[in-house]
């Protein structure tokens, strides 16, 4: 950080002996023009007044000697939405359409599964829900931890007890020995 700061010291005064040593040979006189103001490009203003809209507003601008560009943008925030319309669902008396808003974000099913009560499936609740879950894993969210682990479990259940690849390389040695010292041996 210190050659850098060093060399930029550098450059800034090369660069004014230069301009001090130019001005003083430069003979030819010139007008300046004072009254031209440098283009400025100014980033709109994008409003969102209204708080039931769930957006945000960005903007900006970037000006150059030539071109100056400017832009505005809103973005939605898909929580808020996922979140108003369960409560509009919900007033509206539909409780199980309410959860099952909810129930697309990864986090509440999460936590749904956790506390014992699995998110509704296809007009399912309840036990008949967890099964159908657990037979269609395509339809979870995507980001759902829970599930990953769950399904780890359940891969390390179904492993077929056996020889691991030590024990079985090890049998192999040993195979080999009785082979190599005459002796004949059968090895399950």
């Amino acid at each position: 950080m210190r050659t850098l700061f060093f060399v930029l010291c550098f450059i800034l005064v090369v660069g004014a002996i230069t301009s001090a040593k130019g001005a003083d040979t430069n003979t030819v006189s010139s007008t300046v023009v004072t009254n031209n103001t440098p283009p400025t490009a100014n980033a709109p203003s994008v409003v969102v007044n209204n708080s039931d809209i769930c957006k945000t507003a960005a903007s900006t601008a970037v000006q150059t000697q030539i071109l100056g560009v400017a832009t505005g943008i809103t973005i939605t925030d898909e929580n808020c939405e996922r979140i108003k319309l369960s409560r509009s669902l919900y007033s509206m008396g539909m409780k199980v359409a309410a959860v099952s808003t909810l129930c697309a974000d990864p986090r509440v099913w999460d936590a749904m599964y956790m506390a014992g009560t699995v998110c509704p499936y296809m007009g399912s609740i309840g036990d008949e829900a967890r099964q159908k879950w657990e037979e269609n894993p395509d339809m979870i969210p995507e980001g759902s931890e829970v599930y990953k682990k769950v399904e780890l479990v359940k891969l390390e259940e179904n492993k077929k007890p056996g020889l691991t690849d030590g024990q079985k390389f090890a049998k192999f040695v040993l195979f080999g020995m009785a082979m190599h010292s005459g002796i004949v041996a059968f090895f399950p």
